[in-house]
């Protein structure tokens, strides 16, 4: 199992979050599909519930704010949340919520970038985000779509330091980006594959068997909006959750998955 116990670098995709209008029917729900199992955080929280892997902490869910969508929100690690809230102006991007403290656990803030994407940055305290990783049930990939794919990967690079470079299988626009120096990718950053969609950032959940994770998603009540189709990371589908949120599923044996022990 890719365990992680140290802070994560700058820059890093370090957690996942859902926030959804019913916490007890999402849980139900991904366990169905991922295997989670579930502990809560304290009270002051609102009701905030971390998943867990195998006892490790793979990602949260949380009650929607009034008037938001269902959504999966990536957050990036970030040694000094307050400087970088400062620095996402200067690079074309906005604050949606600026930098507060979540109790002991860390400091956040909620941003967008400047073609609309929404992503958080975790500074961490007691938490450090993920604590498993490229494991069934954990993180594994993160792809950001946008309409403007120059613009935002300029934007990233900018803020977080970010190295880009195309992928010849992914299509004209499709790039990696790597932290400097680094070769291992962590995600990718591309066009629409749908023009009509809003710019955003999709998470990659790991599972043994994809088919098998598309028919739990399927009986629990969710959407298969791009069935098991191979890849050169691995086979993988598109989902939604009952409420809507988009995710997808990759069975990937870890060979091309990003190393992010430590």
């Amino acid at each position: 199992m890719s365990i992680r116990s140290s802070r994560w670098p700058d820059g890093v995709p370090c957690w996942a979050e859902l926030t959804v209008p019913d916490v007890g029917a999402a849980k139900r729900f991904y366990t169905e599909v991922l295997g989670w199992s579930y502990r809560s955080t304290d009270i002051e929280f609102g009701g905030y519930t971390i998943a867990e892997t195998r006892g490790a902490a793979a990602a949260g869910i949380g009650p929607l704010p009034r008037g938001a969508p269902a959504a999966w929100t990536l957050y990036l690690a970030g040694d000094d949340v307050d400087k970088i809230a400062t620095a996402t102006p200067n690079h074309g991007g906005r604050v949606l919520m600026p930098p507060h403290d979540v109790g002991t656990l860390g400091r956040t803030f909620i941003a967008a970038d400047p073609t609309g994407a929404r992503f958080g940055v975790w500074q961490a305290g007691t938490h450090i985000g993920a604590c498993v990783v490229n494991e069934p049930g954990a993180l594994t990939w993160e792809d950001l779509r946008s309409p403007e794919p120059d613009a935002a990967r300029a934007f990233y690079s900018g803020v977080f330091g970010h190295r880009t470079e195309p992928l010849a299988d992914g299509g004209p626009d499709y790039h990696l980006f790597a932290l400097p120096g680094d070769d291992v990718p962590l995600g990718g950053m591309g066009g629409l594959t749908n023009a009509q969609d809003p710019a955003h950032w999709l998470v990659y959940f790991a599972v043994a068997d994809a088919e098998l994770a598309v028919d739990a998603a399927e009986r629990a009540g969710g959407q298969v909006l791009d069935r098991d189709f191979d890849s050169v990371y691995g086979r993988m589908a598109r989902l939604a959750d009952p409420d809507g949120a988009l995710f997808y599923v990759l069975e990937s044996n870890g060979d091309n998955a990003p190393d992010r022990s430590g």
